[in-house]
This record gives C-alpha cells, sequence and structure tokens, in this order.
C-alpha cells in the first residue's frame, strides 16, 4: 500500500483538483443570483455540485479497485455503454433538439460521456491483444467497429458535436502502429471537407482531376510499370466524397450547424442571429485585458451577453473576469496535465495501461482544443465543453472516471 501511495502520480491529481475547484468558481460566478448557492441544488452549480460529490465517491471506488478489474470487465463495460445509448431512443429526454439524455428528478444523465470511458477500455483491451498494420484487415475492422458504433449512435440523436470527440482514438491507433497511408487519409478527409465547403463542387472535381493526373505523369517518369488504377480508383473516390459533402452538409447537418461553419469560413457575417454567442463570447475575453476585472466582476458576465456562458463559452468567464494571465496559466495546467500523462504512460509495462493513458490523453487534448477554439472563433460551436470547468454532471463524471482509472493504472505500473 506505502509503495502504491509513492507511486501515485500526485501532480496530476493536483493538477484535476485545481480545474476542478476552478471550474466551480466560474460556473458560480457565470450564474450569480442573489439565490446562487452550492447547496440550492436547483441552479446549475448546485446541481454541478452533486455531481462532485459523486464524481468523488466514483474516484475513491475506482482507485480501491484492482487494476486488473478495468481489463477483464473492459468488453462488459463497453456492452452496458452501447446498451445505454440505444435506450435513449426509448426512454431518453428530447433536449435543444438532441435525445442525449436520461432524467432522474431534474438531474440529467448523458450516455455518451460514459461511452468516452467504455470505448478507451475496449481499445485498450484489444489493441493490448493484437498488432495492427496494414495488412492485418480483421483486426483494423474489429477496432472501426468499436469506435463506429456509439459514433454512429450519438450522431442519430443527433449529438455530432460528441461524435466528433470518437476521432480522438485514430491517433491512438497511430501511435500503437498504424501505417501512415491512414494519416494520410485521414488529412485529407478534413482538407477536402473544408475545401468543399468553400469551392464549387464543379470546381473541386477539375482541381481533383489536374492533382491526380499530374501525380501520375510525374510517378510515371520515375516508374514506368506504375499502374494508373490505385490513381484512377483514387480519384474517383474523391470525387464522390466532395460530392457527399455537399449532401451532407445540406440534408444532414441542422440549420444551426450550416451557419455556424459558413460564420467560421467566412461565407457569412451574423453578429446578432446564430453568430451572436461568438461575437459576445469573443467580446468578453478581449474585455478581460491582462489581468482580468475580477471575480463577479465581469460585465458581459453580469448581463447574460453570452447564452450558454457556464457550459460551452465557459472561457469566455476565464478571459473577461481572469484576463489574458489567467487564460494563459488554465492552458498551462491542461498542457501540463496531457504531458504528464502522455510521458508517464511511457513508463507504463503493461500494454493495456499504456493504451488507455494514451486514449485519456487524446479525448482530452480533442475537448481542451476544440472547447477553447470555440470560444475564440477560431472553431464553429459544436457543444463541446471544456473538461473538469464547464457545466456539465455527467461531463464532470466521465472525465473523473477516465483521470482516476489512469491514477489507479498509473499506481500500478510496476504489476
Amino acid at each position: 500500500m506505502n509503495k502504491k501511495i509513492f507511486l501515485f502520480d500526485w501532480g496530476s491529481f493536483l493538477l484535476y483538483f485545481l480545474l476542478v475547484v476552478f471550474g466551480l468558481v466560474n460556473i458560480y460566478s457565470s450564474t450569480y443570483n442573489e439565490n446562487s448557492s452550492l447547496f440550492n441544488f436547483s441552479i446549475p452549480i448546485g446541481k454541478q455540485f452533486i455531481f462532485l460529490i459523486i464524481s468523488i465517491f466514483s474516484a475513491i471506488i475506482i482507485l480501491s479497485i484492482n487494476s486488473k478489474f478495468f481489463e477483464r470487465f473492459s468488453s462488459l463495460i463497453y456492452l452496458i455503454s452501447i446498451l445505454l445509448l440505444i435506450g435513449l431512443f426509448i426512454f431518453g429526454t428530447n433536449l435543444k433538439g438532441a435525445t442525449s439524455w436520461y432524467i432522474f428528478g431534474g438531474i440529467g444523465f448523458q450516455p455518451s460521456e460514459f461511452a468516452k470511458v467504455a470505448t478507451a477500455l475496449a481499445i485498450a483491451k484489444l489493441l493490448s491483444e493484437i498488432q495492427i498494420n496494414i495488412k492485418n484487415i480483421k483486426s483494423l475492422f474489429q477496432l472501426a467497429t468499436i469506435i463506429t458504433i456509439p459514433t454512429l449512435l450519438i450522431i442519430f440523436q443527433p449529438d455530432p458535436g460528441s461524435a466528433i470527440i470518437f476521432s480522438a482514438f485514430f491517433f491512438v491507433l497511430y501511435r500503437e502502429g498504424l501505417n501512415n497511408v491512414y494519416l494520410i487519409i485521414f488529412s485529407m478527409i478534413i482538407i477536402l471537407f473544408i475545401l468543399s465547403l468553400l469551392i464549387p463542387v464543379n470546381l473541386m472535381i477539375i482541381i481533383l482531376l489536374t492533382i491526380f493526373l499530374s501525380l501520375y505523369s510525374i510517378s510515371k517518369k520515375l516508374n514506368k510499370k506504375i499502374s494508373f488504377t490505385p490513381y484512377f480508383i483514387s480519384l474517383v473516390t474523391s470525387c464522390l466524397y466532395v460530392i457527399s459533402v455537399g449532401y451532407i452538409f445540406n440534408n444532414v447537418f441542422k440549420q444551426r450547424h450550416r451557419d455556424r461553419f459558413n460564420i467560421i469560413l467566412g461565407k457569412e457575417f451574423d453578429d446578432k442571429g446564430i453568430g451572436y454567442n461568438l461575437n459576445q463570447s469573443i467580446i468578453a475575453i478581449g474585455s478581460g485585458s491582462w489581468t482580468g476585472k475580477g471575480f463577479l466582476q465581469g460585465t458581459q458576465t453580469k448581463g447574460d451577453f453570452v447564452p450558454r456562458q457556464h457550459t460551452d463559452y465557459i472561457f469566455s468567464t476565464i478571459g473577461e473576469e481572469w484576463g489574458f494571465l489567467g487564460c494563459t496559466i488554465v492552458i498551462f495546467i491542461y498542457v501540463l496535465l496531457i504531458y504528464r500523462i502522455l510521458s508517464r504512460s511511457e513508463k507504463l509495462k503493461n500494454k493495456f495501461s499504456r493504451i488507455f493513458s494514451y486514449s485519456f490523453a487524446s479525448i482530452l487534448t480533442l475537448h481542451f482544443i476544440i472547447n477553447i477554439g470555440m470560444s475564440l472563433g477560431l472553431i464553429p460551436t459544436i457543444g463541446i465543453p471544456l473538461p473538469f470547468i464547464s457545466y456539465g454532471g455527467s461531463n464532470l463524471l466521465g472525465f473523473t472516471c477516465m483521470m482516476f482509472i489512469y491514477l489507479n493504472l498509473d499506481a500500478n505500473r510496476l504489476d
């Protein structure tokens, strides 16, 4: 027991504690009124406090469990998470156009947060048993299935923002030996998606045709035996993808999602309608200057100018009341936490433990980048909370579970 206490990652725990406490402070500030109290369970700060207590009990239970439990029962945990996601279509409550919640006595639970933990465990379990390479099609299909099932179930809620987070597992697969060709394909999918929204389809097809013919011509000069077939297949696939982007964007995405993409890409300007939240968030962050206006002193925050400021736009409260200095410190804490998790992961002897830790770090990184990018207008608003800080009990509980599973596995790294 003394050895485990010595090996326990107290540094990461301290960073977690600082973020959670700072989160409560900013949720209190962004929702402040005369009834604000940690013990008023009908308001956001009170509900968040309830989930913090639940998270603490969950953390104690997780630390007391044998580290082998998570590997042994990872498949069962994953199955439960899938059943919870499916159950939403029968027993879930529709809020803001998405059936993403179970409501119990006025308090909501979002299964997609639990699904992130469960999928990380399932990926770690499978990857710890196999070697992935470009020829191991069966294993690649199994991995893709594990990631795709919860992703599709979340998209159908519809909650495309939460579904995007599952792309974090791609970086885990890449770290574990996925061929570079998949990284190139993944990057091209993103680039073509953005370009397809900016450039007319006909022009995009002409551009792709020019690029592939040029690449084939150059390759043919270097190697006369090279086949045209892979280039032709790649060209056709790319063109079909470009055409599908327009259809998906116009028929699958909701209008609010289309508007947000168009604003970020500069195709539209709207500071009163769909772009109001973003515009007010940028104003709030900018008004904080270097050191901020002080706790409970933010005029944008107190005036309730930024909708959902305690959830998606909590970073704007930090910017206004704590200034550039406060934002920098928060970003530094996140970067340091992610760095510690990744660096300590390299020392883990158990492959399952290492892969789960990579998964946790990847999910944390993607949440962190997207949320702050949303608040600064660099990324479309897609409803991704800032881990440990944003209001959201399910998110706090989910990330706390991942955090303490990591701490448990790390403390047993010599086993």
